[in-house]
Order: C-alpha cells, then structure tokens, then sequence
C-alpha cells in the first residue's frame, strides 16, 4: 500500500473510443478503495483542463451514474488534441503541485503517454512525488508492446459487421464497393475488414494496407480479376495508403498526393498530422476505376467518426478489459508504488493479463502490422491475423450467411 497521500487527477486525450468511459469509471471506482487518496478529480477537455483548473470532483458522483457512464462511448470528460511540450508539461506539474495531485492518470493513446512521460520525468528532477500512469486506448491499435489496446476491438467489431453488410449489398446489385477506413499509418482497423467473410467469394476481395506500399494501377489489376471472376469486388482500403516517398523517405499518403496534385495543401492537426479524414481518397478511386475499367455500378464510403463511439456493436471483451486497465493503473499506483504504462498481455486461447510497461517503450511510437499478418500478395491478410482478432470481437458477433440453393430445373 502506497503511504502517498493526496490527490487523484484523470483525464482523457485523443479521439474518442467505445468503451474509453469504461477506463475512467474502473479508475474512479477503484481509487475510492485506497484511504490515502483525499479527492479524486477530473479534468475537463484533457490536459487543457488541467493547466485552467478545470476540474469536475469525481468523488462526488453516484456509482449508478458512474456505471451508466461506462456503457456511454466516447470520452465523458471531454478530450484534446493538445500535444504538450516541456513547457506544457511544467504547467500541468505546477497545478499538481498547487492543488495537492499526487496521482496522475492519463487515458490515451501515443501522445498522450508522452505526456505521462514527460510530467513524471519534471515530477522526478523537482522532487515532487507523482506517480503517473498511462492507461492505453485506441481504436487504430498502434501502442508498442501492448497485445491489443482497448477501444480497438468494438471499432474492429464495427468495421467487421459493416463490410459484412456491404459485402451483401454489392453481393444484391453487383459493382464495385471501396470502403476506407481510419487507422493512419498502421492498418489494424482496415484488417478488421476481412473478418466479415466466411466464404470463398465473400467480400472484402481486396485489403489494402499502409504497411505495404500502395500502386494504383496494380490496385486495377487486382480488382479487375476479381469483377472478372465474380462479376463484383468489394475493397477495403486505409485511409494511409502510400504510394511514393518525400525527400527523406517519409511514406506520403496517397490521400495527400492526391489533394497536392489538385493544388491544395492538407490541413494538419494540433499535433501536426496530416488530416486523413474527407472522400478524396474514395471519390477519386471511383472515378479511376469507372474510366480505367469501364464498370458503370462504382460506389465508396469513407469511414469516418461513425466507428470510434458506435453503441451498437461494443465488444463485450472490450468493455471489460477497458475496465479492468483502468482499475489495474490505480493498482500499480496506489498499492504498488509505480508509474508507467498499463499493457495487455495474452495467454492460452484467449485470456488478458495485465502488466506494467516503461512509458518511454510506448511514448510517440507507432506499431504497425507484423509480415505475418499480411498475405504475401500484400492485398490481403492471413489466418494468422484471424486468429488474433476473431477473440477481441465478443460474443454474439453477427456472421451472414449466403443462400445455398441449386438452380431449378426448368424442365420439371
């Protein structure tokens, strides 16, 4: 048990998830347990929040209202894009300092684990005992180390379930179906795709992915020996397909070649990030694979915020390890005396454990598909990707099925 008296401080960063509510309310509930902890606090709108003293007393809330709000998606207190600096982060330590906080918990995704890093690492040189965790949500599934992070599933249980929608959509009235999918530079949350199929012909054909460079003329290829074979194609492609490099050998998306090729410059974020989002990307890929192809019947979507914070289709293992990884940062904290990261660790068939990372190991760092995981085409994934997403979607996932039936025999 941790002799650390003083305060509780949670905030929440970055885009929203399904179950980033269930995080808060398993870190505020289990904070209630520890007698040293004096008020437990929340910070409205991220870390903003914090360096204009906005606070809610969490303390004060209903464990029914709590538990409704865990079943709420998206971030209850409110999130940022804010990207702190040194300088940022000294501001956060001085507040801290200020109002008695003797406990920081950040849930979040790279950035906001920088964060973490960055105040624990002012905390440690001013000798001001703070003990920090990160506690990892997003649903793009791109934190180091971590098996899988939370939010990722129920976001891949939606895309899952929409392809497979999709899939017999295009399957009704044939053509061409193009879906892009959020995720960046790491293709976790297109992968998701494939698991709408069961049979041979299901769709999606074709899985395009950031970890391998992306040819717009071989994407025609592809497709068009798939319409050729079934007459239809279904295609699910990242919002971060790349096709060339910048001067550094930087990946440029495809999305960003395409808006620079029609004079326009993409809009970045707060934290410098190209902004993906927007039907460039699909509504080009229409238009090429019309003119190219000559197929009349071409539709796309872009998968847009619909999959962060969708009620619908929350994964029930999502939702409790979103707990549980808000309940086990508090643990490390106040029982054991530690900061750092929370991370997921797998075992046997399927279970979660949980362990405790260096924050620096996750802090602004990307983790992309492995090999293994993509089809030696690079237009695919394999049984091996499968395998380590089939359990993380739930139970009662929808799987459609097709109509068997032979053709009737006209001379009956």
């Amino acid at each position: 048990m941790s002799g650390l008296q003083g305060k509780v401080v949670i905030a929440q960063g970055g885009g929203p998830t399904a179950v980033i509510n269930q995080s808060l309310v398993g870190a505020v509930l289990e904070s209630r347990r520890f007698s040293e902890i004096t008020r437990i606090w929340g910070a409205r709108y991220g870390v903003r929040g914090i360096i204009d003293e906005a606070f809610v007393d969490l303390s004060e809330a209903t464990s029914h209202n709590l538990e409704r709000v865990a079943r709420t998606p998206a971030s209850a207190l409110g999130s940022t894009r804010d990207k702190p600096d040194a300088a940022y982060c000294q501001r956060i330590l001085s507040v801290f300092k200020k109002r008695d906080v003797r406990y920081f918990f950040y849930i979040g995704g790279n950035d906001s684990a920088d964060t973490v890093r960055i105040v624990g690492e002012h905390a440690a040189r001013e000798g001001y005992e703070l003990r920090a965790v990160h506690i990892p949500k997003t649903i793009d599934n791109d934190l180091p180390i971590t098996d899988h992070c939370p939010g990722y599933p129920s976001a891949a249980r939606f895309v899952a379930g929409a392809f497979g929608g999709a899939d017999a959509d295009n399957r009704a009235l044939r053509g061409v179906y193009i879906g892009v999918v959020m995720g960046r530079h790491a293709g976790w949350l297109t992968a998701a795709a494939a698991l709408a199929g069961r049979h041979q012909d299901d769709g999606p054909h074709l899985v395009y992915l950031p970890e391998r460079q992306f040819s717009i003329e071989r994407c025609l290829t592809d497709l068009d020996e798939i319409y050729r074979q079934y007459g239809r194609c279904v295609v699910a492609l990242s919002e971060g397909v790349w096709a060339n490099r910048d001067e550094r050998g930087k990946e440029i998306p495809l999305a960003v070649d395409l808006m620079r090729g029609a004079g326009r410059e993409p809009p970045v974020d707060a934290h410098g990030n190209v902004q993906l989002s927007g039907g460039a990307l699909a509504d080009t890929l229409v238009e090429v694979v019309q003119k190219e192809l000559g197929i009349k019947r071409v539709r796309a979507d872009t998968f847009g915020y619909l999959q962060r914070s969708f009620p619908g289709v929350v994964s029930d293992v999502d939702a409790r390890e979103a707990r549980e990884v808000g309940e086990k940062a508090v643990h490390y904290a106040c029982g054991r005396d530690l900061g750092g990261s929370v991370v997921i660790k797998r075992t046997g068939d399927y279970a979660a454990q949980y362990d405790l990372a260096e924050v620096r190991e996750i802090a602004a760092r990307t983790r992309r598909m492995p090999d293994e995981f993509i089809s030696a085409s690079g237009n695919h994934i394999t049984d091996a990707f499968r395998g380590y997403l089939r359990p993380l979607l739930g139970h009662d996932m929808p799987w459609l099925e097709q109509l068997w039936a032979p053709a009737a025999r006209l001379d009956d």
